[in-house]
């Protein structure tokens, strides 16, 4: 049997490797919208990042679901597909905000630069999102 940290640290380069992924997606969709798409304030400040974190939500959940933890999904159905999405979106929500969080206390704390706070943060919220991936959405099922 094979145990449970070895497990996890296998998934966690293909976690890294595909929230990059979607940060590279988030970027990219964020210049497109933010650039050619909207103008102003809320269209590029509000709207487009909405759009661009969805998106790059949506690539890290295909990502996910077929990749790194596809041992954890027998069925793949779309049902299966959209009972587990809901929730890793949700998971990303909260997962953003934590980091948010943790960015403006590291700053506060420290007084340091936003960029090494939010990366700061990013570690955090990271750590969080891997769980509730590993833990919550695709948790290992009993089996009957």
């Amino acid at each position: 049997m094979i145990d449970l940290r070895v497990l996890i640290l296998r998934r966690v380069p293909k976690f890294v490797l595909g929230n990059l992924i979607g940060t590279l997606v988030d970027t990219f969709v964020l210049w497109v919208f933010s650039h050619f798409v909207f103008d102003g304030y809320v269209g590029e400040v509000i709207i487009s990042p909405v759009i661009s974190f969805e998106c790059a939500v949506l690539v890290n959940f295909l990502l996910s679901y077929h990749f790194i933890w596809r041992d954890r999904v027998p069925n793949m159905t779309a049902k299966s597909f959209w009972h587990r999405f809901w929730p890793y979106n949700a998971s990303c929500i909260g997962g953003f905000l934590i980091k948010m969080g943790a960015l403006m206390l590291i700053q506060y704390l420290t007084k340091w630069d936003v960029v090494i706070c939010n990366l700061l943060a990013l570690c955090v919220s990271g750590t969080f999102n891997f769980m509730m991936n590993e833990f919550v959405v695709f948790r290992k099922r009993k089996e009957n």
